[in-house]
């Protein structure tokens, strides 16, 4: 493994490239990665990097919204076939026909979407950075996209703005239910509960803490519990022990890890940096049409 990862950074040196990962990844990848982050983390990174390859270890749609945002770019996925079953969870002709019938409608396209559903959507939004977007649009109607409980959790907290949703969910915090987190909290007395409000509503209410995973790693570090439950994708143990190495954290249940993400691996990474393999492209109707809405999160993210 040393060998892949020296040889990586050669290639990296070599090839003016920077490799960005997600907190899902495997943990030698986050490791060997210049920046690790959450979605809205790694588009700013991937804007505003200098590096002519961006080599991204996630899941389809990141390497989109690289591209999208960088189009003189080279960006590469060390595997490409990872992809993330929620973000095809839209249907784009009942969006257009609710368009249609409100014409104060926003549509709010979580970052988790695939390129085309950004192109007929106002705004993008990361679970980082919802609830102010949200807030910000002069909008009293929200259509909110594609995961139906991130979209119930910034309803709950914008009561002034009539939502409408779609049944996209993630199959990962769906594993987290109601009654894992009861019976984790009831087996670990006094330990808080931090999950990611991609879980169902039911889950969230039950929680100590709910925030996107950059925000459960911040409300990590400033606790003084000795022990938390985590209810987000086992990858983010990974910078949790790094910067928390006085704490435990114990995931909902066993199996809540995106198994796309794990898909991920330092050879796949050496061999598109070496070969070039798993490049995105995309036409630039489509490209240009998705751009708005990430430019416009990315302005009013500010």
């Amino acid at each position: 493994m040393e060998q892949i990862e020296t040889e990586i950074a050669r290639l990296k040196q070599e090839k003016n490239a920077v490799l960005l990962a997600h907190y899902y990844v495997p943990d030698e990848v986050q490791a060997c990665a210049d920046f690790v982050g959450d979605s809205f983390y790694l588009s700013r990174v991937a804007q505003q990097t200098s590096a002519e390859t961006i080599v991204f270890c996630g899941v389809s749609f990141m390497g989109e919204s690289a591209k999208i945002l960088n189009p003189s770019r080279t960006v590469l996925m060390p595997e490409p076939a990872a992809d993330c079953p929620m973000a095809h969870m839209a249907d784009i002709t009942a969006l257009e026909a609710l368009r249609a019938e409100h014409p104060d409608l926003a549509v709010v396209c979580y970052i988790n979407s695939t390129a085309e559903l950004k192109a007929h959507c106002d705004v993008c939004v990361t679970s980082s950075n919802a609830l102010a977007i949200v807030r910000a649009l002069p909008n009293r109607e929200i259509l909110f996209l594609p995961d139906e409980n991130l979209g119930r959790y910034i309803a709950s907290l914008v009561p002034e703005k009539t939502f409408y949703f779609q049944q996209g969910f993630c199959p990962v915090h769906k594993r987290i239910t109601p009654a894992a987190c009861a019976e984790a909290k009831a087996a670990h007395p006094g330990a808080p509960l931090f999950l990611h409000p991609e879980c169902v509503p039911e889950a969230v209410a039950l929680a100590d803490f709910a925030g996107s995973t950059s925000e459960i790693i911040s409300a990590a570090e400033k606790s003084s519990a000795p022990l938390i439950l985590i209810g987000t994708d086992t990858g983010v143990l990974f910078e949790l022990r790094r910067r928390c190495p006085d704490k435990r954290f114990l995931p909902v249940v066993s199996d809540q890890c995106c198994r796309d993400m794990r898909t991920v691996t330092l050879p796949k990474v050496l061999r598109c940096l070496r070969d070039g393999t798993g490049e995105v492209t995309l036409p630039e109707e489509l490209r240009t049409g998705a751009l708005r809405p990430l430019e416009r999160m990315l302005e009013l993210g500010r």
